[in-house]
């Protein structure tokens, strides 16, 4: 299946490059046209067919004190600046990014705020504490990591975890969140940068990584953000979330790194250890629309032990985190089993705890969002990552070896402007996705009345919205097969695509779960093989330059899938991968560059990809 022509390509980049805005849902009058479209981008009218918009879910500044620790001393303000485009200085280096982001949101962990407020403003309450004086002069990196492990892993790990004895009380947390409000404030720039209020809950039980971002959609947020010592389980977020909204606060919470959840992040039990009812899981669907499918720390949506059958799940699997706090992988730590158990348990209770959209963030401790160019990656948590031998033989203290850290992952919506309203909207109704740092673009349609072949990417666009669904939502009741439509577009600063495919989980009448892999578009005269998969694309990787070429590949791909096998009477969710043709991974670049020899015990490239949120069915 060959990409289509260049026309294809001339109408995708008019309705793609638009930077334009307006309602939530497109009009039912129908949608614009191409020139409609790019007038509507010059005139600052609304594109009722939504443009991609790249961004970042998950970052920290020095009002995280693990970041502060290992040097960072950016402050919001400045990591907005830097989103912009503006340099910073990191690990005592100039650091600019090559292409500005379309929104950011700053989510300094809630736990140690206020003691980050005495830390770092003179006068403040407890600025002059002794172990305050120790942190802001501790020297070498060994003496910051034992300052780090007494005073926070010891205590933030635990079951019942308090504030340490240098915290000066409740009104230090709301004046660093202050700070936090007024940064993006002042940064936010509607129809041209989103800076959005949002803060990261910590929670961590016996080590175990329940992590969530929590991002509101507007100005209007309580006095003060939750941590981890005020709910040390996810379902007292919620509650406090509840409050907030009962006062018209809205905000959403988003989980990270389910891979080193110990079980926990997809759990058939509650927080009290009570099988999962009816009302947990409708809570949780509320408040919790979209996961983390990738960050620093690793990719979640698979790992090649409990996918063999998948020939793309060995990817950024970070192994080495299982060194650590006895984070043991299991296949029910990764996303695409949770959203198969999510089916499963729908089937049960009649609500999908798991229904998640798809998301991306970094977790970069630098204070510089979404820095996830491979070529000119410095890690990600200061000194402990921050030099080509730290990344090669070191490792981030209590996480994961150096070698192993991915560069993260860009947060994707697609919204039709760029405001806080419209992106948080977005995210809302699970109109997401996210990359592995590449500006892929990826869309997903489903329906029973889509056409097999959509005449042109505007035609499939139109017909999605009018007669379909779009990612992130759900199918009608139906008994017959859907057919689902997607297309993606390369970075354009980047590398071909490989293919796109469609990933089906479904429960049976039994209760147990399946999935399937569908290759739906490819580049090149490749055909499937006996096993029904298309081969492997080729790689142009010089390993001795670190360069590639895209004389394979195509720069967008369009195909669309009918389910012959549906069943109208089984629970199902269905996702696209859009996947690059290889480049290299960024300790090849490290390596090429300072004339090392490559790492043997990690990939020297990688296929870059891009992930859809789901379309559900149910019965």
């Amino acid at each position: 299946m060959k990409p289509n022509n260049s026309t294809w390509t001339l109408i995708f980049a008019a309705l793609l490059a638009a930077a334009c805005g307006g309602p939530s849902e497109p009009p039912t009058s129908g949608p614009a046209t191409a020139a409609d479209t790019e007038a509507g981008a010059r005139q600052g009218r609304p594109n009722p067919l939504r443009d991609a918009y790249f961004g970042e879910t998950h970052m920290h500044t020095a009002y995280s004190l693990d970041a502060y620790i290992g040097g960072t001393r950016l402050t919001p303000a400045d990591a907005y600046r830097f989103a912009k485009g503006e340099p910073v200085t990191v690990d005592g280096q100039p650091h600019a990014r090559h292409r500005p982001l379309d929104f950011v949101a700053v989510s300094d962990h809630a736990e140690y705020i206020g003691e980050m407020y005495s830390t770092m403003v003179e006068g403040a309450p407890g600025h002059d504490q002794e172990l305050l004086e120790q942190l802001r002069n501790l020297k070498t990196l060994e003496e910051k990591q034992q300052w780090f492990l007494k005073y926070v892993v010891e205590n933030n790990r635990g079951t019942t975890p308090q504030h340490p004895p240098f915290f000066a009380g409740p009104e230090t947390v709301r004046s660093a969140w202050q700070i936090a409000i007024d940064a993006a404030e002042e940064q936010n720039e509607p129809g041209r940068f989103t800076a959005f209020v949002a803060f990261e809950w910590s929670g961590a039980p016996n080590g175990a990584n329940l992590h969530r971002n929590v991002i509101f959609r507007d100005t209007h947020v309580p006095d003060a953000p939750l941590s981890y010592i005020d709910a040390n389980r996810e379902d007292g977020l919620w509650e406090w979330m509840a409050g907030n909204e009962a006062n018209g606060m809205k905000a959403l919470a988003i989980p990270h790194n389910s891979n080193a959840s110990k079980q926990m992040m997809f759990a058939a039990v509650d927080g009290k250890g009570d099988p999962i009812d009816l009302e947990y899981a409708e809570r949780r669907q509320h408040f919790e629309p979209l996961i983390e499918m990738m960050q620093i720390k690793g990719n979640s949506e698979v790992h090649r032990k409990f996918w063999p059958a998948d020939e793309f799940a060995d990817f950024e699997n970070a192994d080495s985190i299982q060194k650590y706090s006895e984070r043991i992988f299991q296949k029910s730590d990764y996303v695409r089993e949770g959203l198969k158990m999510g089916v499963a348990f729908e089937k049960q209770l009649g609500t999908n705890p798991f229904k998640y959209g798809i998301i991306g963030g970094t977790d970069n401790h630098n204070g510089v969002p979404s820095d996830v160019a491979e070529d000119t990656f410095v890690g990600g948590h200061g000194p402990e990552d921050g030099t080509v031998e730290a990344r090669r033989s070191g490792g981030v203290g209590g996480w994961i070896d150096g070698k192993d850290l991915s560069i993260g992952s860009l947060a994707a919506v697609w919204a039709t402007e760029n405001t806080r309203a419209a992106i948080w909207d977005a995210m809302k109704r699970r109109e997401t996705f996210a990359t592995s740092g590449p500006r892929i673009r990826v869309r997903f349609f489903g329906g029973v009345d889509l056409p097999a072949e959509p005449a042109d990417a505007e035609e499939l666009v139109r017909q999605g919205y009018e007669i379909g669904v779009a990612m992130g939502s759900d199918l009608g009741s139906t008994g017959a097969p859907p057919t689902f439509t997607v297309y993606s577009m390369k970075d354009p600063d980047g590398a071909n695509l490989d293919r796109i495919q469609i990933i089906k989980g479904w429960v049976d009448a039994g209760g147990d779960t399946h999935e399937e892999i569908i290759d739906v578009a490819w580049a090149g005269d490749r055909q499937p093989g006996p096993n029904g998969r298309v081969p492997a694309v080729g790689n142009t990787v010089d390993l001795t330059t670190a360069k590639f070429t895209n004389a394979i590949g195509a720069a967008t791909l369009m195909g669309s899938w009918t389910d012959q096998t549906f069943d109208p009477e089984q629970h199902a969710f269905y996702y696209a991968r859009a996947l690059e043709i290889p480049t290299p991974r960024w300790s090849t670049y490290d390596a090429v560059r300072h004339s090392l020899p490559l790492l043997e015990d990690v990939p020297a490239t990688i296929q870059e990809r891009a992930w859809s949120s789901p379309i559900w069915y149910t019965p």
